[in-house]
């Protein structure tokens, strides 16, 4: 299994675009670092020494509101209160890759691309030929080419991820580094911010994963590399509207996948769809990527692959 992995990565950085992709990932981010430190920088010099007083009247009119839709504003403000820790008014490191965690369906597009060309490039090539003369299974074949596309895939995040604490350190700095306050079950606790950014990415990257399994699927199916990646972006880039569209009218859009791919909506408070839950869209989650693997085999394994 070491060997087909090996010989599957080497495949990848043998390639000019897997390079290409990856100075695009540099460059988008260091462009936006650029930009937000000459061109469009937050403000850092808010003055925020009355920060109790306005905090408190903050809260006393969320409360005349709608305080169910505020109550998460409404804690945290009187935490901070509470506990003497006055909002950061400095544009950080930590906030510059909290931002940059939004790119991470920028690279769910690289990931897609290598996804879909990883078994239909083989049979346009006629390198299949190659691999089905070894005394090697099939499944242990695609399940070395799935397993490299995960650890692209994490590389690729990986390279989002360091880039974005290097080029936010030497443009942001550390300066008015505070922990993160996480909204839990009704109460703030204090988190390290590197715990959450950690959190982010990953709870981001299942879109990614899910889109790319989807796009591997295809192309095992079908061998058509430009089929999987066509479908698999348009699925990436319109599946909240879709889900949006459906879900206004019927409830059980709540099973399409598309309603579940965001486990951030519990996080942050909401659901897409009534009625929802983190493991209701965990157990989904699960029932599609199962459905995707089991079709990419059978159509791998089971049918006739001969160049």
């Amino acid at each position: 299994m070491m060997g087909l992995l090996a010989n599957e990565w080497i495949k990848i950085f043998k390639r000019k675009a897997t390079f290409i992709m990856i100075g695009i990932t540099l460059l988008l981010v260091l462009g936006t670092a650029v930009a937000l430190y000459f061109f469009d920088k937050p403000d850092t010099n808010s003055e925020n020494g009355a920060w109790k007083e306005t905090l408190t009247e903050e809260n006393k009119e969320y409360t005349n509101e709608d305080i169910e839709f505020y109550k998460q504003t409404i804690a945290e403000n009187q935490y901070r209160i509470d506990h003497n820790l006055p909002p950061s008014t400095t544009y950080n490191v930590w906030d510059f890759m909290t931002d940059a965690v939004g790119y991470i369906s920028f690279v769910a597009l690289f990931t897609i691309i290598i996804a879909a060309g990883i078994i239909a490039n083989e049979f346009s090539w006629g390198t299949i030929k190659l691999l089905l003369i070894r005394p090697i299974s099939r499944v242990k074949i695609l399940l070395s080419k799935y397993i490299t596309v995960l650890l692209f895939a994490l590389f690729m995040i990986s390279t989002l991820f360091v880039s974005s604490f290097l080029f936010g350190s030497i443009f942001f700095g550390f300066e008015g580094t505070q922990p993160y306050l996480a909204y839990v079950n009704g109460e703030i606790i204090e988190r390290n911010i590197i715990v959450q950014l950690l959190i982010e990415y990953g709870l981001e990257s299942v879109g990614l994963l899910m889109f790319t399994t989807l796009a591997f699927m295809i192309s095992a199916a079908f061998r058509n590399s430009s089929l999987a990646i066509g479908l698999a972006i348009f699925f990436l880039l319109s599946g909240n509207i879709i889900t949006g569209i459906i879900g206004a009218y019927y409830d059980w859009a709540k099973y399409l996948i598309f309603a579940n791919i965001n486990l951030s909506q519990y996080i942050n408070g909401s659901s897409l769809i009534d009625g929802m839950t983190m493991t209701f869209s965990v157990i989904m989650l699960a029932i599609y990527f199962i459905i995707f693997m089991v079709i990419a085999f059978i159509a791998f394994v089971k049918r006739d692959v001969s160049a």
